[in-house]
């Protein structure tokens, strides 16, 4: 890799990990992040305005399909990481919810049919995964127990996987069809995307709160004090998103760029333990080392 890709990479990663660690000082909620999706299809808006006239009278029926279905588990995903966040901690829900998608999206490769696409090298670093997934929750090695799996934060960070899971596994397949209607570059096509997947999350979003009294009651108080940091919190989130797309222009080798990008695994951990002054047992720490070596191999794999 190049030392621009990587340096594009690094900062994606830390400021992927910094707005984890942001939203979570926040005590964040579906209404925080609602605002915060908003916010990110507003940063992405020039793009719509740029190339809108040029994509969207092509966008084939089924794409708006993926667009309403991706919107769905992106949504879904804001929503279990705030439950996360605000049951437990940030070292322990973090790199599950973050590793933990590879493991999804590797079954339903299988699945459907791609097999193929599923190296040996792949396998051992999606059991390495699991692994961790396992270690994570500990607080000591012997201390095996149902009781550390079935909380609350695991819960929840595990099903913002499922979302993440979700979303990646449909986005892929809408940007190859997408790209294949559309006589434009890659960039301006997935920022496009980007912005429409953000404005169906934040409708999904906007659904789920305000179907609810205390949703609406939340949103209130959302909106009274924490609107700025919402508002920051999506800047970052899409900001470290369009950095990705910047280092892949940059990058021979995209396994490479996914592999980097897996800094972000300890270092949320990092972050958790030492400005939120989280327990650093041992299982813990060494349950992030060891997914986070599974994902480097399932990136190189």
């Amino acid at each position: 890799m190049s030392l621009t890709t990587i340096l594009l990479v690094l900062l994606s990663a830390f400021i992927h990990a910094g707005w984890n660690l942001f939203s979570k000082l926040q005590h964040p909620s579906a209404s925080f992040f609602l605002i915060a999706s908003l916010s990110g299809a507003l940063l992405l808006s020039p793009a719509l305005f740029l190339y809108g006239r040029s994509i969207l009278p092509d966008v084939p029926a089924r794409i708006w399909g993926f667009l309403l279905a991706s919107g769905f588990f992106l949504a879904l995903y804001y929503i279990s990481l705030a439950g996360a966040y605000r049951a437990g901690d940030m070292s322990i829900a973090y790199p599950l919810a973050r590793s933990s998608p590879v493991i999804v999206v590797t079954i339903v490769t299988v699945l459907l049919g791609r097999g193929d696409q599923v190296s040996a090298l792949c396998v051992a670093g999606i059991m390495l995964v699991v692994g961790g997934c396992f270690l994570i929750p500990l607080k000591r090695l012997g201390d095996f127990h149902l009781r550390n799996y079935f909380s609350v934060t695991c819960g929840l960070a595990l099903l913002a996987a499922v979302g993440t899971s979700g979303y990646s596994i449909l986005d892929d397949e809408a940007l190859r069809q997408l790209r294949a209607h559309v006589a434009i570059g890659k960039t301006p096509v997935t920022l496009v995307y980007a912005c429409m997947e953000a404005l169906s999350a934040s409708i999904w979003l906007l659904l789920f709160v305000t179907l609810r009294r205390s949703g609406r009651a939340n949103l209130h108080r959302v909106l009274r004090s924490k609107t700025r940091n919402a508002v920051f919190a999506g800047g970052a989130i899409y900001f470290a998103y369009g950095l990705v797309l910047l280092s892949l222009a940059f990058a021979a080798n995209v396994s490479c760029v996914v592999g980097f990008r897996q800094l972000s695994v300890p270092l949320g951990a990092i972050l958790g333990i030492v400005v939120l002054k989280e327990a650093p047992h041992g299982p813990k720490i060494a349950g992030v080392i060891v997914m986070f070596v599974g994902l480097i191999l399932v990136a190189m794999g």
